[in-house]
């Protein structure tokens, strides 16, 4: 059986075409139209599988832009059941899930077999999400990849405040004051850990635990997360594919 499976984010697509025991993934920015990104997607992942596209048995969108994507032989699932089922596959025994993208953070309760149990979202605001680090990087003169590799927890600078625009004006004049950059960054890692942390312990912390999301990618975050739920955290290679994955994997039926 031959699947696809489209996870359409707000920042970055990506696509995992199954072909047997074979599987092609790719990530492209979304740019301005989920549409054209799902359908370059889905384009490429044909092409690079050698599999035409009549031979594609089921495609499955998920993401902020699977609404936009309207080819007839597709159909879309929420994100939770497709990360659910994309973890379960990659990490067996997770028991939550913590994911972070370009527009939302959320967590994700699932059982041994990758059924979700409970979820707990925040869509509404930047703070918490790879939206929130990217003005940051910006504020710093950076670029968002690089806040990782350039933070310094030794001298931490706690930032007060998570909305996008207070903490932007904080950090500028932390800058002013002759903070280090190390400083600040490691501050923002911290800031988002708790937001997101405090998320997680509402709907209960049950190991093992998951980060999945482009931000995921982001080894500050991940550090600042196991610092604050007490917990080691499993970071797959695979982080960002897996609600393309799940989207896969549940289009096979």
């Amino acid at each position: 059986m031959i699947t696809v499976g489209m996870d359409i984010g707000s920042v970055a697509s990506k696509g995992v075409l199954l072909s047997g025991d074979k599987k092609f993934s790719l990530v492209l920015p979304t740019g301005w139209s989920p549409r054209d990104v799902g359908e370059q997607i889905l384009a490429n992942l044909l092409a690079e599988s050698r599999v035409e596209l009549e031979e594609v048995d089921s495609i499955l969108v998920t993401g902020y832009g699977r609404v936009s994507f309207d080819r007839a032989a597709a159909r879309t699932v929420t994100e939770i059941s497709c990360h659910a089922r994309g973890v379960a596959a990659l990490c067996p025994e997770t028991g939550t899930i913590i994911d972070i993208g370009g527009q939302d953070s959320k967590v994700i309760s699932i059982n041994g077999n990758g059924k979700v149990l409970d979820f707990a979202m925040n869509d509404k605001c930047a703070a918490g999400t790879g939206r929130f680090l990217q003005v940051m990087a910006n504020t710093l003169g950076m670029d968002v990849g690089e806040l990782a590799a350039f933070e310094d927890p030794s001298a931490m600078v706690k930032i007060n405040s998570m909305c996008t625009v207070f903490a932007e004006s904080e950090i500028i004049g932390l800058l002013a004051r002759g903070s280090s950059k190390g400083g600040i960054i490691a501050g923002l890692h911290q800031s988002v850990g708790k937001r997101v942390a405090a998320m997680t312990r509402r709907l209960g912390v049950k190991e093992k635990i998951v980060f999945t999301g482009g931000v995921a990618q982001n080894a500050g975050v991940c550090r600042a997360l196991e610092e604050e739920l007490k917990h080691r955290i499993v970071v797959p290679e695979e982080c960002q594919f897996t609600g393309a994955l799940g989207a896969a994997l549940l289009a096979a039926g």
